[in-house]
């Protein structure tokens, strides 16, 4: 028997190894350069997920940490209603940027609370919740830095003659709104579109505007734990760390109620990003 005969590699071709050997054995540099890009269901792509939870989380915190802190230094130049609506802008504004690379979480509550609900893969909520608060952390070093205002200023506690009781029940009950919203969106593949971005957006605005006296309004973990770490002042973190934690496990709960368990495709599509999603397409009978 003669040696079946091998196909010839195609000139200026590059065979590629590693995972993608099975599917792609042959493409230019250009081609495998657009697919390293493109592949997002590969595991080694997950670094873009996290770049984009890194820098959203970071800009969220830069100007809710940045509004108070700036008002510190230059005393009556950001009222209250500037210093809560302004994060509400920016979230509006990374979800439209960002939210079809990473879903745009920006919150270790938003991130388990998908999780909760199967649209997200649990063995990938450490590093995003590690992203968010090194995003968060970065944006209130490089406040106190810049302004030469302690970053405690830009951190969010209880009002004086508040307990942090008082505090995690109110973020618990405000964080259960804003979960509601983002998997409510989420369910109609809206989380990464306009309508995700305005009613997320407009909920953190609102919000803030009127529980902010109390609490802070900040409904997100990774928000108060940048300040508090930069200043080394956790006194009340925990109350902003159960409080928002236990109204996304309620807003999961409520979900369930009005739209049945989620691992759907929409659900799934939002909060993971839908940048290049891989449609299956309809067999033919």
């Amino acid at each position: 028997m003669q040696p079946a005969e091998t196909q010839p590699e195609p000139i200026g071709r590059e065979r590629i190894t590693g995972p993608g050997d099975g599917r792609y054995p042959f493409l230019t540099a250009e081609q495998r350069l657009v697919k390293m890009f493109q592949d997002f269901d590969d595991p080694a792509q997950e670094w873009r997920r996290l770049i984009a939870e890194l820098a959203g989380t970071f800009f969220l915190v830069l100007v809710a940490a940045g509004g108070p802190m700036m008002n510190r230094a230059f005393s009556g130049s950001v009222g209250r209603a500037a210093a809560v609506v302004a994060p509400g802008l920016m979230v509006m504004g990374i979800i439209l940027a960002m939210g079809k690379v990473s879903g745009a979480h920006l919150n270790p509550a938003v991130s388990m609370a998908f999780a909760l609900r199967s649209d997200f893969p649990w063995r990938r909520v450490p590093s995003y919740v590690a992203a968010q608060l090194a995003g968060a952390a970065l944006a209130a070093w490089f406040l106190q830095a810049l302004i030469h205002v302690s970053s405690r200023y830009g951190s969010t506690y209880p009002a004086p003659g508040r307990t942090g009781v008082d505090a995690m029940l109110l973020e618990a009950v405000l964080t259960l709104g804003l979960v509601s919203i983002v998997l409510g969106t989420a369910s109609g593949a809206q989380q990464v579109g306009l309508f995700g971005a305005l009613g997320v957006g407009s909920y953190v605005a609102l919000a803030g505007l009127w529980a902010s006296p109390l609490a802070g309004a900040s409904m997100n973990p990774a928000r108060t734990f940048g300040p508090d770490l930069v200043s080394i002042h956790f006194a009340s973190y925990w109350a902003y760390l159960v409080g928002p934690l236990a109204g996304a496990v309620l807003a999961v709960g409520l979900a369930f109620v009005l739209r049945g368990p989620g691992g759907g495709r929409t659900g799934s599509l939002s909060a993971q990003g839908t940048l290049f999603p891989r449609i299956r397409r309809p067999t033919k009978d």
